[in-house]
């Protein structure tokens, strides 16, 4: 089969090539699944240049979540199991995680919803409670993760302030319907969010990208406000002053959903539920910027790696992609 093999760290575009391998043989409990979309994350850059938390041994195939079929005709999510990721044409993957995939969805939207709405929904519900009428405001919400959050705010009754950075993703975030649109490299943000919100501030402020979005966040935080952090895309960690949150009475809370896999795997398919039946309801759709045959790949995590894609991209089989 054919298989994308990082066998150096480093840039996505230099070390991924496109192999012939054999199949993953699956262990006990593990079962073979054809891919039918593999979503581009960026924790998949991550893995190229060896900065994720996981590091699988060399050579590996990334690609972290896809939409696939089983060898009986399930269309199903999964996350493959790393070393051999989805960017692939057959990965395997634990039978017990693996979920149905929503019928509302194409291949190329459902492989993009595990997990940046159950990222989503678990740092917006079970992390920060956000409750109707509160102002949300989500950074990078042109995204792939932030879009999810807009679309899952929006969903919950929210009012949706989204940071982006260039007028091309301004016009994809006032699309999402995010209320407010705060172009990061032409306007204040903490001085724009004070002032939509007549001083009171932002609610709650889903942050994957860390370093100065973290830091004009906390600058307008609303009393007993919460910060969810969900990554650093930035590449730059910030040190929260703990004293500030203390003057200010706000919230930093981390989410790692990746944990509840292990820790509360009820969780995540009571998620999944939840999802499926927003998804059936036209609430929440992935925002699919790309769609990639297989050949395409490295070019497209890349991009994703530069920051300069919009929503999903996604790799297809080839001859797949349109």
């Amino acid at each position: 089969m054919q298989a994308w093999r990082v066998h150096r760290n480093g840039e996505p575009s230099e070390v991924m090539r496109l192999e012939e391998t054999d199949r993953p043989t699956p262990g006990d409990g593990q079962v073979t699944v054809e891919v039918l979309a593999a979503n581009i994350n960026f924790p998949d850059a991550l893995l190229c240049r060896g900065q994720y938390q996981v590091r699988p041994p060399l050579p590996f195939t990334p690609g972290v979540e896809i939409c696939g079929r089983t060898e009986d005709g399930r269309r199903v999510l999964a996350t493959p199991a790393l070393p051999d990721g989805g960017f692939a044409q057959y990965v395997v993957a634990d039978e017990a995680a693996l979920l149905p995939a929503p019928e509302a969805l194409d291949d190329a939207e459902a492989a993009a919803l595990h997990i940046g709405y159950q990222t989503g929904w678990f740092g917006l519900h079970r992390r920060a409670h956000l409750k109707a009428g509160e102002t949300l405001l989500v950074h990078a919400a042109a995204g792939g993760v932030g879009s999810a959050a807009v679309q899952l705010g929006k969903a919950a009754g929210a009012t949706v302030i989204g940071v982006v950075g260039g007028p091309e993703k301004a016009r994809t975030a006032a699309a999402l319907g995010c209320d407010l649109v705060i172009d990061r490299r032409t306007e204040d943000i903490v001085a724009a969010v004070k002032q939509f919100t007549g001083g009171r501030g932002a609610d709650v402020v889903y942050d994957p990208v860390g370093g100065d979005a973290y830091a004009k966040s906390v600058k307008c935080i609303a009393f007993e406000g919460r910060v969810v952090v969900v990554g650093f895309a930035s590449g730059v960690i910030p040190t929260p002053a703990l004293n500030h949150a203390l003057v200010k009475n706000y919230s930093v809370l981390g989410l790692h959903w990746g944990l509840y896999n292990t820790k509360d795997p009820q969780a995540v398919r009571d998620c999944h539920a939840e999802l499926t039946r927003l998804a059936a309801e036209g609430v929440i759709k992935p925002l699919i910027s790309e769609r990639v045959a297989m050949e395409q790949a490295a070019a497209a995590v890349q991009r994703v790696a530069d920051g300069t894609s919009t929503g999903r991209i996604v790799v297809l089989p080839s001859g797949a992609a349109r």
